[in-house]
């Protein structure tokens, strides 16, 4: 039996995966590796080229996140939580998935890698910290809205 709603909802949750966890993985472990290990003059480069390699994965996965999650929120008719706060993480999904496809689709390839190279020619040091600084901050965010979801998505409504 052919059952669209499993396959969405798996689908869904594999690409968050895939996407919050490569997120998490540059955070806690690519980062401070990269620190560790690298001369500073290096870090940058080393990041950067990690970076853009999961930038292609990462574009797949949240296009992948958000075609099925708007599949589901259309099939099963659930427009009507986003007017209602004990819904938050509804919210919270689509504004995470929001800020990263800008990010990815739109402020990388039109002008953050640019941004990026010239003020890390400016003060390498200050932007590695600066880019460990946001990565930790998105991380954070992340993982409260995935809490905040599954919590959600299995009848806790805490408002």
């Amino acid at each position: 039996m052919f059952d669209d709603l499993a396959i969405a909802r798996a689908l869904h949750v594999a690409a968050v995966v895939h996407w919050i966890g490569g997120v998490l993985f540059v955070t806690f472990v690519v980062l401070p590796a990269i620190e560790r290990l690298a001369e500073p003059a290096a870090r940058l480069a080393l990041f950067d080229a990690i970076e853009r390699r999961f930038a292609f994965a990462a574009r797949i996965s949240t296009t992948l996140a958000g075609a099925a999650g708007f599949y589901m929120t259309e099939v099963m008719g659930l427009w009507s939580r986003f007017a209602d706060p004990h819904f938050w993480w509804m919210h919270a999904m689509v504004g995470l998935w929001a800020i990263f496809t800008l990010m990815l689709f739109i402020a990388e390839p039109l002008f953050l890698h640019a941004w990026f190279d010239a003020r890390a020619a400016r003060d390498p040091d200050g932007t590695f910290r600066l880019v460990t600084r946001l990565h930790r901050v998105l991380s954070t965010v992340a993982v409260v809205v995935i809490l905040g979801a599954t919590a959600g998505a299995h009848g806790y409504l805490p408002l």
